[in-house]
């Protein structure tokens, strides 16, 4: 057991059960599904177990403002402004896009947690970032830098310690016993993906990891997550080196770019909704679902095999304006 400084702010472990309807509609393997959707922090989400770990550094720091950056419908901005009213912090967004006439979706929850919001372009994210960190550290506000996506070796290190909570939770009846050959989810920012297979090094997970990336080429996630990975296995106490060739991305599904919905997405978030009751967001679990879906009906994974879909969140971007079309033509 690993015991990393941490507050209390997860609903942990979360549940993890089949998908047996799912499987039987794609006439696929056996699928099972990781629900951290339901970790409890202002509607879930992944960010919420790095956080965990993130604000317990942010408090020894005597941290007083909690500063981040993301896009509009940013679900780690939702989560790291829900944690900063929770330990009554303050919370700065740097928020990249357009500002909308009315918020919804995430944006809406940004604003009901009393957030401060900073708008810049996507490509002037990370320096008006560091800008807006600087004048409140001028300004005697104590802040705390919390990484794009919560993707630091800090942060990645609550996925680590989340594969040591599936292994424990394989034999259980919910899993029916079973470990899964593949676990599959959204990967954008590395961090999730680099706490996984850290984690899967560290507690002897033998199964293989795949991140569908959701906005960055392959070649780059993958550099980013095996930097990050030694880093955070590092941070565990563990001198573990990994290389690019080892993590598994697959970036056939980025589409249009971030956060434009295709019909592979809105066919991806029908079917689980339809089949099982569980909803995924148009950005993230939407777009890795349409891979999983598009990778079953191909004939990827074996039909004996056990794939388990990471379910990180995201659901708070099905009331966004911008994804109303998602039940146009039903």
């Amino acid at each position: 057991m690993i015991n990393l400084p941490r507050v209390k702010i997860a609903y942990l472990p979360t549940p993890a059960h089949a998908m047996p309807r799912l499987s039987a509609a794609l006439g696929g393997p056996r699928l099972l599904i990781k629900r951290d959707d339901q970790t409890g922090l202002a509607f879930g989400g992944n960010k919420t177990r790095k956080l965990e770990l993130l604000m317990a550094e942010a408090q020894a720091n005597g941290a007083k403002t909690l500063v981040t950056a993301g896009a509009v419908q940013s679900n780690h901005c939702r989560q790291t402004a829900a944690a900063a009213a929770r330990f009554g912090k303050d919370c700065i967004l740097v928020l990249a896009g357009e500002k909308p006439i009315e918020p919804s979706g995430n944006l809406l929850l940004d604003h009901l947690f009393g957030a401060e919001l900073i708008w810049t372009q996507r490509d002037q994210r990370d320096q008006r970032l560091q800008e807006v960190f600087q004048n409140a550290w001028e300004e005697g506000r104590r802040p705390y830098l919390v990484p794009y996506g919560g993707s630091s070796p800090t942060g990645a290190a609550a996925y680590a310690l989340a594969i040591e909570e599936l292994i424990e939770q394989c034999q259980t009846v919910e899993l029916e016993g079973h470990s899964p050959d593949w676990i599959v989810f959204p990967s954008s920012s590395g961090g999730t993906q680099a706490g996984l297979v850290a984690g899967a090094r560290l507690f002897g997970y033998g199964g293989k990891i795949l991140g569908i990336s959701v906005d960055e080429p392959a070649d780059r996630l993958r550099q980013n997550v095996a930097e990050l990975a030694g880093r955070t296995a590092e941070h565990l106490g563990e001198q573990i080196s990994f290389v690019p060739d080892e993590i598994l991305v697959d970036d056939s599904f980025i589409g249009d770019g971030y956060g434009i919905m295709s019909e592979k997405e809105r066919e991806a978030i029908h079917l689980f909704a339809r089949s099982e009751g569980l909803l995924l967001d148009p950005v993230y679990t939407g777009r890795a679902a349409a891979g999983l879906i598009d990778l079953i009906r191909r004939g990827f994974f074996q039909s004996d095999e056990t794939v388990l879909f990471w379910h990180t969140g995201g659901t708070p971007a099905l009331f966004a304006d911008r994804y109303r079309n998602l039940v146009e033509n039903l």
